[in-house]
């Protein structure tokens, strides 16, 4: 197996639709692959395929290595790209050592995990059984990782392909937990003569709520709201409200429709033209391109009610966003977070999406109840739902010392030992498989989950030797 192989099918991939909940082309792909190559095959009933290569001849002793990648990605893109995730492939462009879509997300997470697993089994190299696991919905709720039954593999030494930093070993991630709030408004006739405006703010970042929530990134709803709340001094009535999409996504673009007196319209515009400068002042070194904008729109809809407009913007002003509280024992780790991720409207509701991460269990829990009481105060309806669990280190694991073992003897150097902010399916693998032996590293990716995605080519060369000599030499 080389890196050049592992692109080849890693390009593969990026024709084939696999978003979250939708990897049905993704399973029936891997199933062709294995049958193609006679290699054994299985998937369980939510979707969860599991390839097998057996042991090269002398490496029967071997134990069983099981390798691990998620199948499906978060399907982001820019507002106004005309691009469909279900039928078309990813545009991308190699570029400076880095394969990038600069437009849509890339899906090397954690298309270049699978295409890693891929690549070994077609490999000959002499090693060991190997199983491939390959998961469905880790985006959206682990749901392929909380489906796993006892017995669909033998392994008991788990390599996670899903981290994003080389020369990075993860032997431990935060539990996460997803908390949605839901408020019934009424709504009023815009008032006459009124002139309406589209308010945007645009041109965050974004990034992954786990890696990315403590690089002070903006947040395009809570900036939007900010603004919002501020000219509730004056006289306007808002329609409508929208942004982000999924919640392991920092909100990169939101907007409003509102309402004003015609008199006081070149006020607004004046207003938001200021704002914008405010934001590309606080966010200069991390959101070079962040501004807010506005437009004059022509609407049908009533507003929504005045009392309820107002307790909505406060609402969501007041709903926590970003770290709360950083390891004492792990220098540089969040240890917990939230996420204030997406506001939609549908008629006559208002949803809000968030999601909470922490290390600690307890913390979890007190930080997914620090977001309910907020919109309760508001008096919304709060659900949670998809708590998945964290993995506690074991700095003690064998593959831990193979994994530094194999890097320092390549590389010359041993690398780093850390635990990660974001979610991984190992908590759950653990929970499940009590007796696993895990680690998670991977190449270096930027901007998962937003528009811009990128694997750096050069890291990809390490990560690839990294997990060759792992394999090939593991006993």
């Amino acid at each position: 197996m080389n890196s050049e192989s592992v692109l080849k099918i890693f390009k593969e991939i990026t024709a084939i639709p696999r978003e979250s909940g939708h990897e049905e082309k993704m399973t029936a792909w891997l199933e062709l692959f294995a049958a193609q190559r006679n290699l054994k095959c299985k998937t369980d009933e939510v979707g969860n395929v599991l390839i097998i290569k057996e042991a090269s001849a002398g490496k029967e002793n071997v134990p069983t290595l099981v390798l691990q990648a998620h199948q499906d990605m978060v399907c982001e893109k820019n507002p106004g790209f005309d691009f469909d995730f279900h039928t078309q492939p990813i545009p991308f462009v190699i570029e400076d050592g880095w394969m990038i879509a600069k437009e849509t997300t890339l899906g090397a997470d954690d298309g270049i995990g699978i295409a890693a697993c891929l690549a070994l089994l077609e490999s000959q190299e002499p090693m060991g059984k190997l199983e491939c696991l390959f998961t469905i919905s880790e985006e959206t709720g682990m749901d392929g990782a909380f489906g796993l039954k006892e017995g669909f593999f033998d392994g008991k030494t788990l390599i996670n392909l899903d981290s994003e930093d080389e020369g990075q070993m993860f032997v431990g991630c935060a539990g996460g937990i997803d908390t949605t709030a839901t408020f019934s408004f009424e709504r009023e006739p815009v008032k006459k003569g009124w002139k309406t405006l589209r308010i945007s703010v645009t041109g965050a970042q974004g990034g992954h709520s786990g890696d990315d929530i403590n690089k002070e990134r903006a947040n395009a709803l809570k900036e939007l709201v900010r603004f919002l709340y501020t000219e509730m001094q004056y006289d306007y009535q808002l329609i409508s409200i929208d942004g982000g999409n999924k919640p392991n996504a920092i909100c990169r673009h939101a907007e409003a429709v509102i309402a004003v007196p015609a008199d006081e319209l070149q006020e607004m515009e004046e207003d938001v033209k200021s704002f914008s400068k405010i934001l590309q002042e606080e966010f200069a070194s991390s959101d070079a391109d962040v501004k807010a904008h506005c437009k004059a729109v022509e609407v049908t809809e009533k507003a929504i009610a005045e009392g309820d407009a107002a307790n909505l913007v406060t609402t969501l002003l007041a709903c926590p966003h970003g770290v709360e509280k950083m390891s004492v024992d792990i220098p540089g780790l969040v240890e917990t977070s939230t996420n204030l991720a997406a506001v939609h409207i549908k008629e006559n509701t208002l949803t809000v999406i968030t999601s909470q991460r922490s290390s600690v269990v307890s913390e979890l829990h007190a930080m997914a109840e620090k977001v309910e009481a907020a919109f309760f105060l508001g008096s919304f309806d709060v659900e949670h739902h998809g708590e998945y669990p964290g993995w506690k280190p074991n700095l003690k694991s064998h593959i831990l010392d193979v994994t530094v073992a194999s890097y320092k003897k390549l590389f010359g150097h041993e690398p780093e030992v850390k635990a990660i902010h974001a979610g991984l399916e190992c908590g759950l693998f653990l929970e499940k498989f009590p007796d696993l032996d895990m680690i998670s590293f991977g190449p270096t990716l930027r901007g998962v989950h937003a528009p811009g995605e990128k694997l750096e080519l050069s890291s990809l060369d390490k990560f690839v030797a990294h997990l060759n000599d792992i394999v090939t030499h593991f006993k």
